[in-house]
């Protein structure tokens, strides 16, 4: 006998029984009775899941004056250990087992063979079905197969029949009403509240036991090829390229996705009555278990690669194939996935969007570089996060302390919302300086500008009254694209942020990818795979060799800024002669244009940024070419640290008010003082009031800073003598006090100036 006609044997006597109207009881005392028939085992009985503990609902052998009498705790007796481990236990001798309990109530002690598998709703064991033997034996591979696609029906029938509670279902061994303070790691800043949304929403296999097992097979295999077509064409596209990491995670997906023996045991399910669904949810759990006792990572790995492939195929037969995104949000959401792509990201109504929780994500990945720009609160590094919060649990973000709180308490929200409320409160107060021009006390005006990369940015301009993009990243355009970006493509961009702005500037940097924003269609050799990726072949290095990139670049920033001015400005120049390059590269295409009658832009100023320490060296000689000079101190601080800013354990050594940085900083104000060059800050620390208030004290007058800093940022300039910031800081700077952010602080503190 196979299992799958042990199994089917099994099913085809249950069909009748949970078709029938007996109440669910009565049910349940059949099918005790027809599996230990079937199996010929002279016990077979089911523990289910009530009030968190499990109850002998129905049995066959065992004393029937013990039903709704025996309890265990999860974990408790083999029973509790099934439910708890969601795995399946074949003993011999059950008095063996260091977990055995023994309950004299039950009348089990002439029973020695015992064999238990979960039954599982929702990923979670709700009960338990055990069979026993009078005989020392292990039960046969076909017998635990037949159990274990029996608990999968019984799972259906106990839902239909309400046996158990809707926190057992969702919850099992955990408490999912209280609340739960979540840990992770801080990926973009911020609070945020709202109800939880998966990504990929869950697919409920509801129908278990099939009507027509031919149709059912038809269904997988259809399901397969479309399956393997998605595969093979997602290995296809450009933007995978040869080699590296991409490849190899598409060529995983291939051997599974081709595997004859995913498919067998898919249909060896079917074959033994259950649905399409039921089928890959059957194999999905044999998974599951598996994956539960694999200590290598790497074959944890390859078994997490089969479970999502697995989500895939039965997406495909259930025919819900569409993210959140698609079935669209509802209300204020907190968005929850494993990981995320920057162009999955931006399908989401920004307007519902509120945050974001990962169970991966890092500091550099493409999607926080996004989620940052769309200022979405991201936390990330939060492991299991179906096993801890259900689809429309209630969750507070703090982005600022890496944390999300599930199911909060009601005192919880309130102090979650007052907290909230006063931000806000804040923010409505900066909003009234919207029309106020940031001028020092003294008459010194310092431009605060707003860093952008997405078109919907450029709406920032009005909501602050920032005084124009002091930095417009190219490269999100590149990075959410699935191929290179077209010229025309790029050209409707600028153009549009051009005119969004109006007759306040914009500063293009040209396309600052590579490193560690790689882009997956621009191919890497295995042999060119680099282990500091911040330091290597990246934005000026990368689009000076990839020499059609930057000129399909240059041109569409040319056409699109026909009769204004064009800023833009080169990354990661280490050297003048860099420069010199990118700049003829633009000059090149500004000739063929004029050559070709074409409209060009009426002035073109050329910047540069300073983040590689070696250009402070020449800037003798680069200034003299520059119309502006940018610091980017995000880069520019982790090189002259040699720390990197995605490493927690570094943190402390990554601080902006450091006297090396500051004197470095300064250093570059008096290099500029013969020429005159525009200086300014691009970076997280123009937009930190301490930091600022540093950045004015050393001489600089031009920020570029996320858009919620403005309004922080115009509210300390307006109250500051710049002056007195100026002396100060040349004390300071010449005999460096101790602890440089606390003298900061007290100083401010002495001026009435907020700087939290």
């Amino acid at each position: 006998m196979t299992a799958a006609s042990a199994a089917r044997s099994i099913l085809t006597r249950l069909h009748d029984v949970m078709a029938s109207r007996l109440h669910a009881q009565a049910k349940l005392n059949q099918v005790v009775e027809i599996i230990g028939e079937s199996l010929d085992s002279e016990v077979c009985s089911i523990y289910l899941l009530r009030e968190g503990m499990l109850e002998l609902f129905a049995t066959r052998g065992l004393n029937q004056s013990a039903v709704h009498v025996t309890r265990m705790a999860i974990g408790e007796g083999l029973t509790g250990t099934i439910a708890e481990r969601v795995e399946t236990l074949n003993l011999a001798e059950a008095a063996a087992h260091p977990d055995f309990q023994y309950r004299p109530e039950t009348g089990e002690e002439k029973f020695h063979s015992f064999a238990g598998v979960p039954i599982v709703r929702r990923e979670r064991a709700v009960g338990v079905l055990c069979v026993q033997h009078v005989d020392p034996r292990r039960y046969e591979e076909v017998e635990i197969e037949a159990l274990q696609t029996v608990a999968m029906v019984l799972s259906e029938l106990i839902s239909n029949a309400e046996l158990v509670d809707d926190e057992d279902v969702l919850g099992a061994n955990a408490d999912q009403t209280s609340p739960e303070i979540l840990k992770g790691l801080t990926l973009v800043k911020g609070l945020a509240m709202g109800t939880a949304v998966f990504h990929q929403p869950r697919i409920h296999v509801e129908h278990m036991v099939a009507e027509d097992t031919e149709a059912e097979r038809q269904r997988v295999l259809t399901a397969f090829d479309k399956m393997r077509e998605q595969i093979d064409r997602m290995a296809g596209q450009a933007e995978f390229g040869k080699g590296g990491e991409h490849e190899e995670v598409l060529q995983t997906y291939k051997m599974f996705a081709y595997d004859e023996g995913w498919t067998r045991r898919i249909n060896e399910a079917i074959d033994s009555g259950l649905t399409a669904e039921a089928a890959i949810e059957r194999v999905q759990q044999r998974t599951r278990m598996r994956m539960r006792q694999i200590d290598d990572p790497l074959l944890a790995d390859r078994m997490h690669d089969l479970e999502d492939l697995a989500n895939r195929l039965l997406r495909i037969v259930s025919g819900q194939l569409g993210t959140a995104a698609t079935l669209g949000l509802r209300s204020d959401t907190i968005l929850l996935a494993r990981n995320l792509g920057p162009a999955e990201l931006l399908e989401y109504d920004k307007r519902r969007l509120k945050g974001v929780i990962l169970e991966e994500g890092s500091l550099t990945a493409h999607v926080v570089i996004v989620a940052r720009a769309m200022g979405v609160p991201v936390i990330g590094r939060i492991r299991s996060l179906r096993a801890l919060v259900r689809d429309g649990d209630q969750l507070l973000v703090d982005g600022d302390a890496g944390t999300a709180t599930v199911r909060p308490s009601q005192s919880m929200q309130d102090a979650f919302e007052a907290r909230f409320a006063k931000s806000k409160e804040r923010q409505a107060g900066y909003a009234k300086l919207k029309d106020v021009r940031p001028v020092t006390r003294d008459g010194v005006r310092v431009h605060v500008m707003i860093n952008a990369g997405l078109r919907d940015d450029t709406a920032m301009l009005n909501l602050t009254g920032a005084d124009g993009i002091g930095l417009f990243r190219t490269e999100f355009q590149f990075l959410v694209a699935a191929a290179l970006p077209q010229r025309e493509r790029q050209t409707r961009l600028y153009r549009d942020v051009l005119e969004a702005a109006g007759d306040r500037p914009v500063v293009f940097r040209t396309v600052d990818v590579g490193g560690d924003k790689a882009l997956p269609y621009l191919r890497v050799d295995a042999a060119d795979q680099e282990e500091n990726p911040a330091m290597g072949w990246r934005a000026l290095r990368l689009a000076l060799e990839r020499e059609g990139l930057m000129k399909v670049q240059a041109r569409a920033l040319l056409e699109a800024a026909a009769g204004r001015t064009l800023n833009v400005m080169f990354p990661m120049v280490s050297e003048p002669w860099e420069f010199d390059e990118a700049r003829a590269v633009f000059e090149e295409q500004r000739l063929l244009l004029k050559n070709n009658r074409k409209m060009l832009p009426e002035t073109i100023n050329y910047g540069a940024m300073l983040e590689v320490p070696s250009l402070a060296e020449m800037l003798d000689v680069l200034l003299p070419k520059l119309a502006f000079l940018s610091i980017g101190t995000n880069d520019l601080t982790q090189f002259l640290f040699a720390a990197d800013r995605s490493n927690p354990k570094l943190a402390e050594r990554y601080d902006w008010v450091s006297p090396a940085i500051l004197r470095f900083l300064r250093r570059i104000v008096v290099s500029n003082q013969d020429h005159g060059v525009s200086l300014g800050i691009c970076g997280e620390m123009g937009g930190r009031r301490l930091e600022a208030l540093a950045l004015i004290g050393l001489g600089y007058n031009r920020l570029s800073i996320t858009p919620a800093a403005v309004g922080p940022i115009k509210e300390l300039v307006c109250k500051l003598d710049a002056s007195e910031i100026r002396t100060a800081m040349e004390g300071w700077l010449a005999n460096p006090p101790a602890d440089m952010r606390a003298t900061l602080r007290q100083w401010a503190q002495e001026h009435e100036l907020d700087v939290d």
